[in-house]
């Protein structure tokens, strides 16, 4: 008789195995928290069950559970605007790859995040086995270091906390992956941890002087400073280079600048003066981080012929291909030192009297008093946000009317490196959990397209999170764009305007998320004011939205041509 096959494993999948993996978790987890990590996001699975229990057994780390992977990332995103990584880990499958979106914004924007994703063994890769896909490289140049240690083997343990090192010094550049694949038994007990090394401090930036060709380029003509988000430079150094040229500066909220001395807010309207337009070009522009939401505003700066010089921001800035240089931000005091005051006073104050009067026009429209629009909702929340608050905002019409009618306080975050509105939410929910008050200003498709936050935002009632939620029924920038125009009702509606008949205050109150909807400023500062978590509704038009901003357009330009700015 012939002898049945051996169809016992050719792998350890006994106790003492499941235990080597909970040792290998431990210590991972163990490095993290000596590096600075403090919190993980965890979307629950069974493959991640070593790693998911080695987190939830630190008590440094706060553990926040998200089931949609998805928002599960964009919370890490979250929790890493400042400056610290967070981690988030995923079972294996289609669910590291809902990880996706996320570490593509983190890694446009430059911010620290650690993602670990749960795999299956190399034996059951490419076998049909269930839950299994190709995870190696799995998010591609978003990261900016992969790696895949294998199944847990002690005889590399020597190298387990090297990898959790390597991993936190990485992501301070933006997103890291490790794929981490286990076999089961899944649930062991940790054995003695291998000990820890010394952590070297991080070496000092190398810091270069312009070159001499560049300074004096800068030095000839008029400047101007275009101040966006992303820089990564201080805010004390920014105020010395702007202080030292006596150059002005075109602030966009997400710079957090517009209260600098000298600073413009409503660049966008006055630059849609024909003669603002002209009598205001530069002959020399530093822009600082990101260009702004702003289209006129890019559109002027490539029509202006002005010497252009990038300073810092996530990757290389030069959408236009104009850029004459790029600067790492710890160049720009070497920059201002020795350009010195070339500023002349006669531009910046026409930029600032353009900016004083532009701003009082729009304020005038949208006063306390009016009925709200969307570009009074934005202007209402820049000035009424709760003491030491943040603001996160969606990159559609949020961060648009913030930015052009906000006002001198209006400063925000929004996810502008790929410039999606999806986990907008779930970002604000990072940052909330953060230990931050914070207000969410969002579109209702962006609201919509990220309800899965709300679950996690239900499990959480203790997270100050006040959503604030412009319900237009669609998608209310397409409104502004030519299709608007050029295609008939009907087609424009099924594929742009795109209503969805969500109840978005139903939708909060189905999550236990006290939620309403306003109609007047006060309703809504009165909102603002109250703890969260919470959903404000404002309920618009989308033509009456392009009529609007046509109105406080127009306004702008008749008030600087009363002035004679």
């Amino acid at each position: 008789m012939t002898p049945s096959p051996d169809l016992s494993p050719a792998f350890d999948v006994s106790p003492a195995f499941a235990d080597d993996q909970a040792t290998f978790c431990a210590t991972l987890a163990d490095e993290l928290v000596a590096r600075g990590v403090r919190h993980a996001v965890v979307a629950p699975g069974s493959r991640s069950t070593p790693m998911a229990l080695a987190l939830a057994g630190r008590r440094e780390l706060a553990v926040h559970i998200v089931h949609d992977e998805r928002a599960a990332a964009f919370v890490a995103l979250g929790l890493g605007l400042d400056g610290v990584p967070a981690v988030v880990l995923c079972t294996s499958g289609t669910a590291a790859a809902n990880l996706h979106p996320a570490v593509v914004e983190a890694g446009l924007s430059a911010v620290p995040m650690i993602v670990l994703t749960a795999d299956r063994p190399p034996e059951l890769r490419d076998v049909g086995a269930p839950q299994t896909i190709d995870q190696t490289h799995l998010f591609g140049r978003s990261v900016r270091w992969f790696h895949d240690p294998g199944v847990p083997d002690v005889a590399a343990s020597a190298s387990w906390r090297s990898l959790a090192g390597r991993a936190v010094t990485e992501s301070r550049a933006g997103p890291v992956h490790l794929n981490l694949p286990f076999r089961e038994p899944l649930v062991g007990t940790s054995g003695p941890l291998p000990p820890r090394r010394p952590v070297a401090g991080a070496a000092p930036a190398t810091i270069e002087d312009p070159p001499e060709a560049l300074v004096a380029l800068v030095r000839a003509g008029r400047g101007l400073i275009l101040a966006g988000g992303g820089c990564g430079a201080g805010r004390e150094v920014i105020a010395r280079f702007a202080d030292a040229t006596g150059w002005p500066v075109l602030a966009d909220p997400t710079s957090g600048l517009r209260d600098l001395d000298g600073a413009v807010g409503a660049f966008d309207a006055i630059l849609r003066h024909p003669a603002a337009d002209v009598r205001l070009r530069p002959d020399v522009i530093v822009r600082l981080g990101r260009p702004a939401a702003s289209r006129v505003l890019s559109e002027w700066v490539a029509a202006s012929g002005a010497v252009l010089v990038q300073v810092g921001g996530p990757g290389t800035i030069d959408p236009d291909h104009g850029v004459v240089a790029s600067l790492a931000p710890a160049a720009l005091d070497h920059l201002a030192a020795r350009l010195g005051r070339v500023g002349d006073p006669t531009y910046r104050a026409a930029w600032i009297d353009a900016g004083t009067v532009a701003d009082a026009a729009i304020g005038e429209l949208l006063g306390p008093e009016v009925p709200l629009t969307e570009p009074g909702v934005a202007r209402t929340i820049a000035a009424h946000l709760p003491p030491g608050a943040a603001l996160v905002v969606a990159s559609s019409m949020p961060v648009r009317d913030l930015e052009w009618y906000g006002g001198p306080t209006a400063r925000a975050h929004a996810n502008r490196g790929a410039n999606g509105i999806d986990g907008v939410v779930s970002t604000a929910l990072g940052v909330a959990l953060g230990g931050t008050t914070t207000v969410a200003l969002v579109g209702d498709i962006a609201f919509v397209h990220d309800a899965g936050a709300l679950t996690a935002l239900a499990a959480r009632l203790d997270a100050d999170l006040r959503v604030v939620v412009v319900d237009n029924d669609g998608g209310g920038i397409f409104s502004f764009l030519p299709q608007a125009t050029t295609l008939g009702g009907e087609r424009f509606e099924q594929l742009f305007g795109t209503p969805h008949g969500t109840d978005v205050a139903a939708l909060g109150r189905a999550h236990g998320i006290d939620s309403a909807t306003v109609t007047t400023a006060a309703e809504l500062v009165a909102r603002l004011a109250a703890p969260g978590p919470s959903v404000t509704r404002v309920a618009t038009d989308r033509a009456e939205n392009v009529r609007v901003h046509g109105a406080l357009n127009a306004a702008v330009v008749a008030a600087l041509d009363a002035a004679g700015v």
